[in-house]
């Protein structure tokens, strides 16, 4: 004979034991922080790679933030923040997601918001791990389904970037710029249209006019970055004309590499060792483009100073004084 369940203990105002809601509470902004976001452009969007950061504790979100719940919970107290009105879903890249996850990310978010959303990497790279051929490489109905397709779904409106990050692509292609051009070429006039994406490179040779007028060709960005393999932001502005939004992320401080940046900088929690040169070389390409009326999306990574939502406030004031300057 089952048994049946007690009753639940009631208090004055319901069950004693009801568990409390797992939500991530926000920073204290300081007000300076809501003056700043409102003398920048509408049309730009500034973020960071990720969400799930425990040293942004005091940051991004109050200081008693539950850690385990940031991966989960945190996104809705991060797009409180005044100044992120992006966020780069890294995790991607290294498996696709369900349509299902993608519209959770889109509930806890304002109307405004946008997502830059990587690429599944494994289609992306001619040789498997093993260094064995990829037959999957540039597989545009397999990147339809396993990436557009969802994201699309999921996010709608507020998909702002597919990022089509290209992992270092090895010696054959390397030494043949011109035939990554005509692969990448296929792979896109392949992928499905309407879609805001952008091409982001490992490897500096195959920044080439073929490979630009390959993009401008797909109705495609070229994603401009700040990373030790590819050549600074002037050298990529001078061979890629901004001729649609400017899509651009800062990934790594000079000299380093990833795994290094990493240990150098955890928990993320201070601007360990500011770039004043990258920032303003930032600043005047954003100012190009909102100049241009072009819509502007930069994410900032951990391992380019040490704290990417610290990297952003001073990236946003760098930019403000540029706008300022201009206005006045």
């Amino acid at each position: 004979m089952s048994r049946r369940a007690p009753p639940q203990q009631q208090g004055l105002f319901g069950p004693l034991d009801e568990p409390a809601p797992a939500t991530v509470a926000p920073a204290a902004f300081a007000p300076e922080l809501t003056a700043l976001a409102q003398r920048l452009p509408a049309p730009l969007r500034l973020g960071t790679s990720s969400w799930n950061f425990p040293g942004w504790r005091g940051v991004v979100y109050a200081p008693n933030a539950n850690k385990a719940l940031l991966s989960r919970h945190g996104l809705a107290a991060y797009a409180q923040h005044p100044l992120l009105r992006t966020v780069g879903i890294d995790r991607t890249y290294y498996a696709p997601i369900a349509a299902s996850e993608f519209a959770d990310y889109a509930a806890q978010v304002p109307a405004t918001f946008r997502f830059l959303v990587k690429g599944f990497g494994e289609l992306l790279a001619p040789r498997r791990h093993d260094g064995s051929p990829n037959p999957r490489y540039l597989d545009a109905r397999a990147f339809t389904d396993d990436c557009v397709e969802p994201a699309v779904q999921g996010l709608g409106d507020k998909l702002g970037v597919l990022l089509l990050q290209f992992p270092p692509q090895g010696n054959e292609l390397r030494n043949e710029p011109e035939l990554f051009a005509q692969l990448l070429r296929t792979f896109l006039e392949a992928l499905p249209r309407g879609v805001p994406y952008a091409v982001e490179l490992r490897d500096d040779v195959l920044l080439t006019q073929q490979y630009v007028d390959t993009l401008h060709a797909s109705g495609v960005q070229h994603g401009f970055v700040v990373h030790p393999r590819m050549p600074v932001l002037a050298r990529q502005r001078a061979l890629v004309p901004l001729s649609g939004p400017l899509v651009l992320r800062w990934m790594l401080h000079p000299g380093y590499g990833y795994d290094e940046a990493k240990e150098r900088y955890e928990p993320f929690d201070r601007l360990a060792e500011p770039d004043p040169d990258n920032r303003s070389a930032i600043a005047e390409l954003v100012h190009q483009a909102i100049a241009g009326s072009r819509a502007v999306t930069v994410v900032v990574d951990n391992k380019a100073e040490g704290c990417s939502p610290l990297g952003v406030q001073e990236l946003a004031r760098t930019i403000a004084s540029l706008l300022a300057a201009t206005t006045a």
